[in-house]
């Protein structure tokens, strides 16, 4: 008996350090790198392309599928982006009924018509803007597999960010226009059906061949790597670019480590090229005109202006170049550069390149899944660009008040759902929209009222030192803040990312003691969060009563420009009251406020302040 005890005691033991092991397990990031060649006739807006694919599995899982998004197959007549805007209560005003009245010329489709896997043919199957690939041989983990297509496609007429012929006279808006391999991570395959949401990938390294017509101008993601044959703009100073032999160019990109690859083309683009102190070079590409000309020859100065605020505040951009395109539909972020509408004022144009240029940090590097994920980039780029547009143009005035008002009409409208929702699946593209981009930056600009505007700064610049090409998640980023303000947030996040409770705390009654002055605070909102109560007296004098959360486990630092701390008091979250003692009279109180930062999201603002 103490014999078959013993085994057994050493085979559990054997067991629970096994799963230690599972559980404790590093995350792991899938590796690409991809070769591509592709020829686009600018007469019939079809092209063609090969792709050698190197697939690095870094999970410990052995893979017997895999899978590609087919973007381009979405813009026809019935696919699951044209049904979802003609049944959804909101539709997005680009899209409307515009996909089911596509002609064949006018469809995007992008099919694969040969693939092979370390030369050995594989069964594929198109689903909708999917490709279903069984593997013959599973890629074992820590291996790598060599994965060679043929592929075709025809270019939409632009609907949603991508296309030909845009309403602006742009040519090709060439973003989704490759197979791309779905990502693999520790949630397992995510290979969603494109309905006009979020992307999502894995970095890697292209080297991209696009063969078109001479006369146009190319921009985008990458290093062009043969500037002085191609000329357009990119050539040496004083370099003679010789004349192409026949009708076309090949021009020859690299891009390493990013996730995605996007270029346009026009053959009216103006190419200016705007070199920073730092090494990074910008490139702006536009058609002149009246609608044009003038704000892109400001926006020379602006663009570098946000590469430097951002990277200051938010961590030092990783890439040496940066291009602002006019292309698409409004704008949208990709891989070292953007697309956006180019017939805009100047504020409106140096607004959209700042938001899309500080993607370059949430979608491009930290690259959270924003399908899962959405207020983690949407949100806070959304923060950084309040913040940047702020100090470009020297604004005084909450960089955020815009984020706020947005959060609080999506409360009003009664339609709000939690921002754990999958972006594909909110009930309304409004309630998708203030949820992504006004609560999620209102989710860190109210982080700063919790633990402090240096620890979150602190802490944001720790999270992106940390999390950079490591697609984090949510829990990622609380733990990042923890560390660096030493609080516990998970209330934090489970309230606000995971709820729809809102927050409302009142200034219930103010009365003379015989000691003082007693003052009720009420919590009528579903979510507790810790208070600044700041008293202001008739001399122009103001204290502050500090009241952390229980769950908070600790109390942020003072911050600069509050009134002085007198007093500090643990509220207990299940509490719904607080009354607390101060010995001033009450004839000496000229008001009582709470949160008067306005940084709280406080739902009913006409309760927070009693005066005298």
């Amino acid at each position: 008996m103490q014999k078959h005890g013993l085994t057994l005691l050493g085979i559990f033991l054997i067991l629970g350090l096994a799963s230690t092991a599972i559980a404790q397990q590093d995350r792991f990031q899938q590796a690409v790198s991809y070769t591509m060649e592709v020829n686009l006739d600018v007469k019939t807006n079809r092209y063609t392309g090969t792709q050698v694919l190197r697939y690095t599995n870094n999970s410990p899982d052995t893979l017997r599928r895999i899978f590609y998004h087919l973007y381009y197959n979405a813009f026809q007549p019935g696919s699951a982006m044209d049904v979802r805007s003609r049944t959804i209560a909101d539709p997005d005003q680009r899209v409307k009924d515009r996909i089911s009245k596509l002609t064949p010329e006018e469809i995007g489709y992008l099919h694969a018509t040969r693939l092979t896997m370390n030369g050995t043919p594989l069964k594929m199957k198109e689903e909708g803007t999917i490709l279903e690939v069984d593997l013959i041989d599973p890629i074992l983990p820590h291996s790598s597999a060599q994965l060679e297509m043929s592929f075709e496609g025809q270019v939409p007429l632009q609907v949603r960010r991508s296309g030909r012929d845009s309403e602006e006279g742009v040519r090709y808006s060439m973003s989704q226009w490759y197979p791309k391999l779905a990502n693999y991570d520790e949630q397992g395959w995510h290979a969603n059906p494109y309905v006009g949401r979020e992307f999502y990938g894995i970095w890697g390294d292209f080297d991209v061949k696009i063969t078109i017509d001479k006369t146009y101008t190319l921009g985008g993601t990458g290093y062009l790597q043969n500037p002085n044959q191609i000329g357009h703009g990119y050539e040496d100073e004083g370099v003679k670019v010789p004349e192409p032999k026949g009708n076309t160019l090949t021009w020859h990109f690299v891009a390493p480590k990013v996730h995605d690859f996007m270029w346009a083309a026009d053959n009216k683009y103006a190419h200016d090229k705007i070199q920073m102190p730092n090494g990074i070079t910008v490139h702006h590409f536009y058609i002149p005109g009246e609608k044009t000309s003038e704000n892109w020859e400001k926006l020379k100065e602006f663009t570098p202006k946000a590469i430097t605020f951002l990277s200051e505040r938010f961590g030092q951009y990783p890439y040496k170049q940066f291009s602002v395109v006019q292309g698409g539909d409004g704008g949208m972020e990709y891989a070292m550069s953007t697309l956006v509408t180019g017939e805009r004022s100047l504020a409106s144009l140096v607004g959209v390149m700042a938001h899309e240029l500080a993607h370059s940090w949430f979608h491009g590097v930290l690259a959270s899944n924003e399908s899962l994920y959405p207020w983690m980039d949407e949100g806070f780029t959304s923060y950084a660009t309040n913040l940047a547009m702020s100090s470009i143009f020297l604004k005084s005035e909450n960089p955020h008040r815009g984020s706020y008002a947005g959060y609080y009409r999506l409360v009003a409208s009664g339609l709000e759902e939690p921002m754990s929702t999958h972006a594909d699946h909110y009930h309304t593209n409004s309630a998708y929209g203030s949820a992504a981009y006004s609560k999620g930056a209102v989710f860190l600009a109210q982080l700063g009222y919790v633990i402090g505007e240096e620890a979150r700064d602190k802490g944001m610049l720790r999270y992106w030192n940390t999390w950079q090409f490591r697609h984090p998640n949510s829990n990622d980023l609380i733990r990042a803040m923890e560390k660096q303000s030493g609080l516990e947030l998970d209330w934090y996040k489970e309230y606000f990312v995971y709820s729809t409770k809102t927050i409302d705390y009142a200034v219930k009654e103010v009365v003379p003691t015989k000691e003082g002055t007693s003052i009720t605070l009420h919590r009528i909102g579903l979510m507790p969060m810790p208070i600044d109560l700041q008293i202001t007296y008739r001399d122009g004098t103001k204290e502050l009563i500090y009241l952390p959360l229980d769950v908070m486990r600790g109390v942020k630092a003072e911050e600069q420009g509050s009134a002085p701390r007198v007093q500090t008091k643990v509220w207990t979250w299940t509490s719904p009251q607080m009354i607390l003692h101060v010995s001033k009279p009450i004839e000496s109180i000229k008001s009582v406020e709470i949160d008067p930062s306005r940084r709280m999201a406080d739902v009913s603002l006409e309760n927070n302040k009693v005066e005298f």
